[in-house]
Parts: C-alpha cells; sequence; structure tokens
C-alpha cells in the first residue's frame, strides 16, 4: 500500500456499464490482493441512511456531520447545506492508505481512465476524441474509428491487467 495510491477512473454516459465493470474490478483486484478504494460520483442528490433511523434523525436535526460505527464498518456522512461540492482532490484526501482508487463517473477529471460503452445507451456520444485522459475503451460492440485499445466490456481480466500497466500498481509477491 502506498500513501499517494494509484488512480484510475472509469467513465461513460448513463446506463454505459460503467458500475458494473468497477464493481468486477473491485473484484478482481481483491482477488489478487491489492487493497482497493473506489469513489463514485453522483449527478443526483442521494442517501444512504433509512428514514426514521437515529443517524437520520440526527442528520435531520441539522448535524454537520454523522458518523456510525459498529463492530464491522463506519461511515461518515457529511452533509454541505448549501456549501460547495467538495472537489475531487478534497475527496481523494480523505481517502485511507490504499493500493488503488477506481473512480466512477468525474468524467472530466484528468485522471486516466477507461470509457465504458453501451450499445443500449441512450446517449453514445464518444468521449474518447475530447479527453486525452481516456486510455482505452470497453465496449459491447464494435469500435473503429481509434487509435486507443479496445477491450469487451466484460473482460474483467484484460482491463485489470492493463489499468495495473498504466498506473504501475506493483505485483504482489
Amino acid at each position: 500500500m502506498t500513501k499517494t495510491p494509484r488512480i484510475f477512473g472509469i467513465a461513460g454516459w448513463k446506463n454505459s456499464g460503467k458500475t458494473g465493470l468497477a464493481v468486477r474490478l473491485v473484484e478482481e483486484f481483491t482477488r489478487r490482493g491489492y487493497k482497493i478504494s473506489t469513489i463514485k460520483h453522483a449527478h443526483h442528490d442521494f442517501d444512504i441512511d433509512k428514514v426514521g433511523a437515529d443517524s437520520y434523525r440526527h442528520r435531520e436535526a441539522g448535524a454537520h456531520e454523522v458518523v456510525i460505527v459498529s463492530g464491522t464498518r463506519y461511515a461518515i456522512m457529511h452533509e454541505l447545506r448549501g456549501a460547495r461540492e467538495p472537489s475531487f482532490e478534497e475527496i481523494l484526501a480523505r481517502i485511507g492508505p490504499c493500493d488503488l482508487v477506481l473512480i466512477e463517473g468525474y468524467k472530466r477529471e484528468p485522471v486516466p481512465k477507461i470509457e465504458a460503452r453501451r450499445e443500449a445507451s441512450a446517449n453514445r456520444e464518444p468521449l474518447a476524441p475530447t479527453d486525452p485522459h481516456i486510455r482505452a475503451i470497453a465496449a459491447d460492440h464494435r469500435i473503429e474509428d481509434t487509435d486507443l485499445p479496445v477491450f469487451d466490456l466484460d473482460d474483467t481480466t484484460a482491463i485489470a491487467d492493463f489499468i495495473a500497466s498504466v498506473t504501475g500498481l506493483p505485483p504482489l509477491s
């Protein structure tokens, strides 16, 4: 593990296969023995708390941060309450030591990333031609007119090998 983890992103439009690819990559890298963290950017309001739970009631009462701790996990919920959304760098700084941080979303951040594409996506406009940080494409259909490496969206092993190579992730002994 390194104090400054390697970072790799998964970009794409809604329903392009980003989440499925991210989950499979976490499973693959974890299977290989790496400690993986993820950051997911949501373009909408979300809630991870249940209405009526004690932590929900704390937030509703006006708490700035609510920390829930148990013997198996902890979570910190930070209410922005009108403040600006934290920058990518601010969120990254809160991640504990790990080998690799996989980013889902944040498609405009200047980090190396793979573009996920699905033929069934409503928006099929390619991101790669205008984003120099996209290093490869993972798709469920034939891709032409690119010099980038193209992977089958479901070829998790090959995509993980590519990410390890691009980020310089050292082999575990």
